[in-house]
């Protein structure tokens, strides 16, 4: 869901257990690449044999693939299969996540072009529903909530944390009781209410349901004929089902239920994703000359707004310049079991969308393959860089039974520490303990360190998907940890009430004493 660099590793010392678990992962990072392929054409045969490379290498269990250039569809197809085992086909219907955020920003526009909204209004002029629980609320323009200058934050309003709602009515309502995390239009803040917004001012402004509006002036339009937007994961194929990264393996998991809505609610195929690739390439124009928008209004869309920061982001797209002066507008699309990236590479008019079945952080498949696929672009020969968490997991393994060889140990040797710290004052015994409690403290707080990371706010169990093996080595140090610690206290406990009982043990002994010997009572017998 969130925009997310290919490139991460990042760590925390977890006491003694978890001591190199930073420099792990930071290790794990750097992809492993294979030998470079022999060909750099991009057309259809290079590009099956690159992701079918992937596939292997990594084990990846499904992907599609568009790439286009010009108005020109040069391949769609399917590789793999999906969690349900079906084999994936070009017309294999996938979430594209996050991708639906420059659909739904397409969507506001073409009621700016129609003269029914102004992109430097305040949304509430057009939502009166939006209210906040902020005064300066009052001042977010539509082009803030499209380029996420909003001053909405996960860190202000953690909304995959709180109850999902089901309608975008719902969701904006949900709003109310939200604070701002800076001034509108001072800093850009990727958050998914954003698009909640804009995708409820659709609604009441066009007067008709957000999934219907993009069904009739987007989809259709452009010939995408399997496309839709739902408002939650649970209306999505097999209920989003697909694969989390472990231990160099993959693993099916259901999707828990978000709701998705504007930001990442839009179902479709690589043949139809080709078709909106060409439509951004071919400023808002389709393949087969309808145009869906104006060529100023893509351009706009497609250019990151001057705020504080520097920021790369535009309306759904992200630009980047290289240091060899290439641009890139591109956007990532993540939920926990599927990710997606769309790449435009505006020098060549080339068009690259790509979605796996694998899920955000330690499933970073699409981005990966998309790398490859624009290295093919430029003339170069790809290569299949693997998923840092099929590197950094066996790290983590490594890690986790470390902690669960000390915590072991610590465990059987409890007795002799207690004898050892018996005489130490209470105070001193809980310091020398208290360290034994940070790899508990980092487990309770696992999710809001990785939120932090990625700027974001998740829940424990929804990190369980993100980063799996990352769980199992906090969850076995923190419970180390705790074996530890528990053990120690009752060692000590004991060992403390049988040196009290020894001690008056010994006290009663000395009362029951005799006062004199046998020799004293001889001496008092008369001759």
């Amino acid at each position: 869901m969130k925009l997310f660099t290919v490139h991460a590793g990042t760590g925390r010392r977890l006491g003694t257990v978890v001591a190199a678990l930073g420099i792990a992962i930071a290790a794990a990072a750097v992809p492993a690449s294979s030998a470079a392929q022999s060909t750099a054409t991009l057309d259809a045969a290079s590009i099956d044999r690159f992701v079918h490379d992937y596939l292997e290498q990594t084990r990846l269990p499904g992907a599609v693939v568009a790439v286009t250039k010009g108005d020109r569809v040069v391949h769609t197809a399917g590789y793999g299969h999906t969690a349900s085992r079906q084999s994936m086909t070009e017309r294999t219907r996938l979430p594209v996540a996050s991708l639906s955020k420059s659909m739904t920003a397409l969507a506001v526009m073409q009621l700016v072009e129609a003269g029914k909204v102004d992109l430097d209004q305040p949304v509430h002029r057009y939502l009166p529903e939006f209210t906040m629980a902020d005064r300066r609320s009052q001042e977010i323009t539509v082009r803030q909530v499209l380029t996420q200058t909003s001053g909405m934050a996960d860190s202000a309003y953690p909304d995959l944390t709180r109850a999902q709602p089901h309608t975008l009515k719902e969701a904006v309502a949900a709003m109310r009781e939200a604070h701002l995390a800076t001034t509108p239009g001072t800093r850009h803040r990727y958050h998914n209410p954003n698009y909640f917004v804009a995708a409820r001012l659709v609604e009441v402004v066009s007067g008709q349901p957000f999934a219907d509006y993009l069904s009739a002036k987007l989809f259709k339009p452009l010939s995408m004929t399997h496309t839709a937007s739902v408002n939650t994961t649970t209306e999505m194929p097999d209920q989003v089902r697909g694969y989390v990264r472990a231990y160099g393996t993959t693993l099916s998991r259901a999707h828990p239920r978000w709701f998705a809505a504007g930001s990442h609610g839009v179902v479709t195929t690589a043949d139809d994703l080709a078709q909106w690739l060409i439509a951004q390439n071919n400023q808002g124009m389709s393949a087969d000359g309808r145009r869906i928008a104006a060529a100023r209004t893509v351009r706009l869309m497609h250019t990151p707004p001057e705020v504080p920061g520097d920021t790369d982001y535009a309306m759904g797209w992200a630009r980047y310049r290289h240091d060899d002066e290439t641009e890139e507008i591109q956007h990532n699309g993540q939920l926990l079991t599927h990710n997606s990236t769309a790449t435009l590479l505006p020098c060549g008019r080339v068009g690259i969308a790509v979605v796996t079945n694998t899920g955000m952080i330690s499933g970073d498949d699409a981005a990966q393959i998309s790398l490859g696929l624009v290295d093919l672009a430029r003339g170069k020969s790809p290569e299949v860089a693997q998923p840092f968490s099929m590197t950094a997991d066996w790290a983590l393994a490594a890690l986790t039974l470390l902690a669960t060889g000390l915590g072991i140990r610590g465990v059987l040797r409890a007795h002799r520490w207690a004898r050892h710290t018996a005489q130490r004052p209470w105070w001193r015994t809980a310091l020398w303990l208290l360290p034994h409690a940070l790899p508990v403290l980092l487990l309770t707080q696992l999710a809001s360190l990785l939120g932090l990371l990625m700027n974001r706010s998740g829940t424990l169990a929804q990190t369980t998907y993100a980063w799996p093996a990352l769980v199992v080595c906090a969850a076995a140090g923190g419970l180390a940890s705790i074996s530890v610690i528990t053990a120690r206290a009752l060692a000590l406990f004991r060992y403390r009430q049988h040196a009290r009982h020894g001690a008056e043990g010994d006290e009663g002994d000395e009362g029951d004493e005799p006062l004199g010997t046998g020799d004293e009572h001889e001496a008092l017998r008369p001759a």
